[in-house]
């Protein structure tokens, strides 16, 4: 994994690259260290993508250019485009899961499921909503993602409708899917 000093930098050197990955982590932090660790061994098995690291203390423009306010972050690209942001500290199973699934792109169905209205009530930190929101993004589920921690008048309606105040809670066309209850899901989102 390279390190890079700024957003011109690491531009540059996505610019040939079909898939890459930016670490924005801050040197000192438990969390930070864990997602450091972790990609790296992660970058160390994937062959195809190319793996970048920039530490937030020193490197002051790409966050705030890609709208990251938490670190660490794992930023994903295909072709020099962000599709991805992963938050917080994962295994390293799951940063090598993450470069394989990027390969993979699904075909287009002839039969198109009705479109459904999915809400994800979250907040930076947790590591399940981030999980559930990386497997909505995979499966090509579009939604609008409510963080609770900043919005007090979501968080209450929320616990008015669930009676559950944990996240990450799911609104699928008005039904409350509470945690990530993946058989759940997989049913309401009609996915094999």
């Amino acid at each position: 994994m390279e390190s890079v000093l700024s957003y011109i930098e690491f531009i540059s050197k996505i610019s040939d690259a079909d898939k890459s990955f930016l670490l924005l982590y801050k040197e000192g932090s438990e969390q930070s260290s864990c997602a450091l660790k972790n990609v790296i061994k992660a970058s160390g098995e994937s062959e195809k993508a190319k793996f970048f690291s920039a530490d937030v203390n020193v490197v002051r423009d790409i966050h705030k250019l890609y709208g990251v306010e938490s670190v660490p972050s794992l930023l994903v690209f295909a072709d020099g485009r962000l599709t991805n942001i992963i938050k917080g500290c994962h295994d390293s199973s799951y940063y090598k899961a993450l470069t394989q699934n990027i390969l993979f792109r699904p075909e287009e169905t002839s039969v198109r499921k009705s479109a459904k209205n999915v809400t994800v009530y979250s907040t930076p930190t947790c590591s399940w909503c981030n999980t559930l929101k990386a497997w909505l993004r995979k499966n090509n589920i579009p939604f609008t993602d409510i963080d609770v921690s900043r919005d007090q008048n979501a968080a209450e309606a929320l616990v008015r409708r669930s009676g559950q105040q944990g996240v990450p809670q799911t609104d699928i066309n008005g039904q409350i899917v509470v945690g990530f209850n993946q058989p759940r899901l997989k049913e309401l989102l009609e996915i094999q």
